[in-house]
């Protein structure tokens, strides 16, 4: 039995509470990510493309939910709490549909703007800052402006101190992304084309995709690396909004975020993070779709005093400072440590073996923060050289958590959720192959072997400096 269509509807019970989208149209990108006429190797003059007429053989076609409604049938709708999802009639009641969907493929060429502020001491170790100058809609709905702008400001504040006698330690990247909205073509690209030397050289990446997207809650999304950095930004921006007397409430997470970010976290293990203004509350929970690109208000709209869009700003600002100056980057192995056990923790499938090797990577990771990262902040303490060895240990550390072959939707970093609601790592909620009997052994497998590795990595920066938690005075 198969199907040769898809119509594809946003559920009011997926939506924020708050904000009506029962009647309203929607796109999505049935692209992955980068273009899909060069997989595995960067799309630039030369390169060799493969035929593809379209994404999918299917037929696909979003719709509106009140659209949806009425094709499935459905009297009456439960909104209230709980919230009803819309379901499938009875077999008696279900209709014919005639879809008809004309698409014409086209090549275009898609551009990137980069530009950089080099760093004095650590030159070859790049902190990445990026934003995109293109969106699905046109004209005041273009909703990729507001980030374009920070993204301007902040370089603008960076070169007039540089013009001042201000040096970075290390080099901050600027690039502004073409082709977003179609798959990240422009971010993908240039990433593939590059690989080699960010592998060895990206410090973090900073993302400016979509930063006021409403104005109830300030969420941050980092890898677990920033939490701590993350965290501490926010808690200043909470105290500061609480003197003002409006407060949007902290809420940091590792959550997988449609964007540029996806080939820095996914592809590279890159520690990245992201701060933005959403019309979600704060104690909701919300499984929105993410992947669904509604029409945007414009920033002058949602934000006219342009207030939401200046605290992003100085917030992000914040960030890149402390990645392009601190002798020690600010990553910090035990927050990895945390969120591997705090993913276990209710998870049934885990195993004492599993959860022995988490508590050994939280021990080894508290000590490398202790007696390593803490003293070797003071220059007069470390020799340079250990501690620019030091920072590669904690710049690689998430890349220990790289999966050759996810399940779809679910990213190569098992250190990125799916669910916001449970903790969880998502290889074990959505195994790489649920119908054969071995698919959660194997994802499971997949795990420790990543928190040895990561164990391993923490004990080669112990070493750096002869210390081991095995060590007695």
């Amino acid at each position: 039995m198969g199907f040769g269509g898809v119509l594809l509807y946003m559920d009011p019970c997926d939506g924020p509470r708050d904000q009506s989208l029962w009647h309203k149209a929607f796109g999505v990108t049935l692209n992955p990510g980068g273009d899909p006429s060069t997989p595995g190797y960067p799309s630039i003059v030369g390169s060799y493309r493969e035929e593809w007429p379209n994404l999918t053989s299917l037929l696909v076609q979003p719709i509106s939910a009140s659209l949806a409604k009425r094709l499935l049938n459905i009297q009456s709708v439960g909104l209230g709490s709980p919230c009803t999802p819309l379901a499938m009639p009875a077999a008696s009641e279900r209709r014919k549909i005639q879809l008809t969907i004309g698409t014409h493929s086209i090549y275009k060429t898609v551009n990137n703007v980069c530009g950089y502020l080099r760093g004095k001491t650590n030159p070859d170790r790049y902190v990445l800052v990026g934003s995109r100058h293109d969106s699905w809609h046109k004209g005041t709905a273009a909703d990729w402006r507001g980030g374009s702008a920070m993204m301007t400001q902040i370089i603008t504040s960076v070169t007039k101190q540089a013009r001042r006698g201000w040096e970075p330690d290390r080099t901050t990247v600027f690039c502004s992304w073409g082709g977003s909205a179609l798959g990240n073509i422009g971010s993908f690209e240039w990433g593939e084309e590059n690989r080699v030397v960010l592998q060895s050289r990206a410090v973090a990446y900073v993302s400016l995709h979509s930063p006021v997207r409403g104005t109830e809650t300030l969420r941050s999304t980092a890898s677990p690396s920033l939490f701590q950095l993350t965290s501490d930004i926010q808690k200043r921006q909470l105290l500061s909004c609480i003197r003002g007397g409006s407060c949007p409430g902290p809420n940091v997470s590792s959550l997988q975020i449609p964007g540029d970010v996806s080939f820095f976290a996914n592809h590279l293990a890159v520690p990245t993070m992201e701060f933005a203004f959403e019309q979600t509350k704060a104690e909701e929970k919300s499984s929105f779709l993410s992947e669904a690109l509604f029409s945007a208000e414009s920033p002058e709209t949602l934000d006219p005093l342009f207030k939401f869009h200046e605290t992003i700003a100085k917030m992000t600002a914040e960030v890149i400072l402390r990645l392009v100056n601190d002798p020690v980057l600010p990553f910090y192995p035990l927050d990895i440590a945390l969120d591997v056990q705090d993913k276990l923790k209710d998870d049934p499938l885990r195993t004492p073996r599993l959860l022995a090797a988490a508590a050994s990577l939280r021990e080894s990771s508290a000590f490398l923060q202790s007696e390593t990262m803490r003293p070797a902040n003071d220059p007069k303490e470390r020799d340079p050289s250990h501690v620019r060895m030091l920072n590669d240990v904690l710049r690689d550390l998430e890349k220990s958590f790289m999966v050759p072959q996810p399940p779809p939707g679910v990213y190569r970093n098992l250190l990125y959720s799916l669910n916001g609601k449970v903790p969880q790592f998502s290889i074990l909620k959505y195994p790489l192959d649920p119908l054969k009997h071995n698919a959660v052994n194997k994802s499971l497998s997949l795990i420790i072997n990543a928190i040895n590795s990561a164990e391993k990595l923490i004990r080669c920066g112990l070493d750096l400096f002869e210390n081991s938690p095995d060590d007695t005075n």
